[in-house]
């Protein structure tokens, strides 16, 4: 896309901060009023409009792009997105052990075992882990209260956590970054155990790695739209 505007401001509305381009109200793609729910985050996608070149891909704003996607997506319909993302947490990545070689057991144990340990003291529920990737199913009790822990979420909380989620294939993980539990960054370097290790044991591959490091991108920019909330 061209760019078309000049001036980018904050401004307030009745029911949020809005952005404007050139006095315009920016809008969603379904065309709805982008109103945004604390100054932290109008202005970081102020700041992606303000700094777009002539020629730009909107793509590039990971804010604005998870901003439209809470608006037109997940308030449209929360309780489907949010059981969604809640449905992670009957196969999540933390779950699932290798049995071998022990290097990659007691790395994977080092970096799931404390997100399973904070996950049972906040939420009051239990794991089952299994070794292999056949499915194992989780206490009900714990689906219920992680299902209700999602659910609990606004559509904008929602709209960050998504990324974490899928990226990651963690519930758990992702609600510790939104706990404040752990960063961001220590979560993604739990959820990609197994891929480095990989790596590690094959060498590096170019593709592989550009493919990594996009998700990474991703989850980090969920994380930073999490908390840009306040």
């Amino acid at each position: 896309m061209k760019r078309f505007w000049k001036d980018v401001a904050v401004t307030q509305e009745a029911d949020g901060l809005g952005i404007t381009l050139d006095s315009r109200p920016l809008r969603t793609p379904a065309r709805a009023p982008l109103l945004l729910p604390s100054s932290g985050l109008a202005e970081a996608i102020a700041d992606e409009w303000r700094s777009a070149p002539e020629e730009f891909d909107p793509r590039a704003m990971p804010m604005t792009g998870l901003a439209n996607a809470a608006v037109d997506r997940v308030a449209a319909d929360h309780a489907t997105f949010a059981a969604n993302l809640a449905r992670y947490a009957e196969s999540d990545l933390l779950a699932y052990r290798a049995d071998h070689p022990t290097a990659l057991v007691e790395r994977q144990a080092k970096a799931w075992d404390p997100l399973l340990h904070w996950a049972r003291r906040r939420y009051d529920v239990d794991f089952t882990t299994t070794q292999g990737v056949s499915f194992i199913a989780q206490p009900a009790d714990t689906v219920r209260r992680l299902d209700h822990a999602v659910a609990s979420l606004t559509a904008f909380q929602l709209a960050g956590l998504s990324p974490l989620v899928t990226i990651g294939g963690s519930l758990v993980a992702a609600l510790a970054v939104v706990d404040g539990e752990v960063s961001p960054e220590a979560a993604w370097a739990a959820v990609i155990v197994d891929d480095v290790w990989q790596l590690e044991q094959w060498g590096e591959d170019a593709e592989a790695r550009t493919a990594l490091d996009n998700r990474q991108n991703d989850f980090l920019a969920g994380a930073r739209f999490l908390a840009l909330l306040g």
